[in-house]
């Protein structure tokens, strides 16, 4: 009897454990599924060092460029950046994520005039709200030290959030042996269309680190093909392999100058982006010494040029060789014969004037009344030409 009450015990025991464990399991897949949701949820110290891109040392470094550039939205891959353009199950866009870490309080913003990344010049979120006509409103567990503001999806209007200014840092390494480009900082722009004037402004808003979103964008993939909607990247990933295209606006300068400033001309502007593009792009590959084959072709690519700019018409094969001059297909029997005959007449009309020529200047020749040699020698020329006749 005793028996069988330690063993009815037993069971009552085993399923309470299994019961609790059931419940512990579906509480933990509801969280993880409430985290894949919000992308914003706080990461660990060890996971912000994790995706944290560590500047190089100056000792380490030979050689920086600072470039400024407007990534638009609205060209090419950069598109992956704007859609969605409101949450959905797909995730949220950059712009969402970046205004929601800011909420809570889990980053900076930091003011656009100055460009100084500091305490000291951090954006109140208070004002910027404001500023931007962000009805948000402060969230539980908000304090004086720590505020924390929550607000609706549809008012921060994201859909007209379609560009950003990103600062690069083109870095030769001496560890590596390589120029890379890493994206520092990033500032979303509003463009808003003017009550009055009716014409679209650009406004920045704020800087912030990439470093400090860095662990959230990786949580957000994005597809960056019309063909495979497949998302097989992030939005770190995105930023990190330099996916995105963008204009050069400003490079780091003395005089603190955007490149509109210092080239006013349409021309002279897109001239001196395509040159500092250049620059940028053949700085790593001018440092090394080309291969022989490379050399080779080069040389044969520039006497190949060299050819066919000589040849004026003729057809000249792969190996530089002259094919003769190639007729136009479009000539039929009759043109070609004219065009034959026209030059057999200009050939003859050349004949006759040089033949007129040569007539005349024998007849100065007959004026001068030249010696007896002379005379005879001329004699012997004429009777030679009789007899050809």
């Amino acid at each position: 009897m005793k028996s069988l009450r330690l063993i009815i015990a037993l069971l009552l025991l085993g399923l309470a454990l299994g019961g609790n464990a059931q419940v512990t399991k579906r509480t933990g897949s509801d969280t993880r599924k409430k985290d894949k949701k919000d992308g914003t949820a706080a990461v660990s110290d060890r996971q912000q060092s994790f995706y944290e891109v560590k500047e190089p040392s100056d000792a380490d470094l030979q050689w920086m460029k600072v470039i400024y550039r407007e990534v638009d939205l609205t060209k090419g891959k950069n598109a992956a950046l704007l859609y969605p353009e409101m949450p959905n199950e797909d995730g949220e866009n950059l712009y969402f994520i970046i205004m929601r870490l800011l909420a809570k309080g889990q980053i900076s913003a930091y003011d656009y005039q100055d460009e100084i990344f500091n305490d000291e010049h951090k954006v109140d979120l208070n004002d910027l709200f404001i500023n931007y006509s962000i009805d948000a409103v402060e969230a539980k567990g908000s304090t004086a030290k720590n505020p924390i503001y929550e607000f609706e999806d549809a008012d921060i209007r994201a859909n007209q959030v379609l560009s950003y200014y990103i600062i690069e840092k083109w870095e030769f390494d001496t560890r590596s042996n390589q120029m890379k480009a890493r994206v520092e900082y990033l500032c979303p722009v509003l463009h808003q269309m003017d009550d009055w004037s009716g014409e679209t402004g650009r406004y920045p808003m704020f800087w912030v680190k990439l470093n400090d979103i860095r662990p959230y964008m990786a949580r957000q993939y994005i597809f960056t093909d019309d063909d495979n909607n497949l998302p097989r990247y992030s939005i770190d990933d995105f930023f990190k392999l330099n996916m995105y295209t963008g204009d050069i606006i400003k490079t780091k300068n003395l005089r603190n100058l955007a490149l509109k400033q210092m080239f006013p001309e349409e021309e002279a502007l897109k001239h001196a982006q395509d040159s500092i593009e250049q620059r940028l792009r053949r700085f790593n590959k001018d440092l090394w010494v080309p291969p022989l084959e490379e050399l080779q072709a080069r040389a044969e690519a520039e006497e190949k040029a060299k050819a066919e700019a000589e040849g004026e018409g003729e057809a000249v094969d792969e190996n530089g060789e002259s094919e003769g001059t190639v007729e136009p297909a479009a000539l039929d029997e009759e043109e070609k014969t004219v065009t034959r005959t026209t030059k057999r007449g200009s050939k003859s009309k050349d004949n006759k004037k040089s033949s007129s020529k040569s007539k005349s200047k024998k007849t100065k020749i007959k004026e001068r009344k030249p010696k007896t040699s002379t005379q005879q020698v001329n004699t012997g020329v004429r009777s030679v030409r009789n007899r050809k006749k």
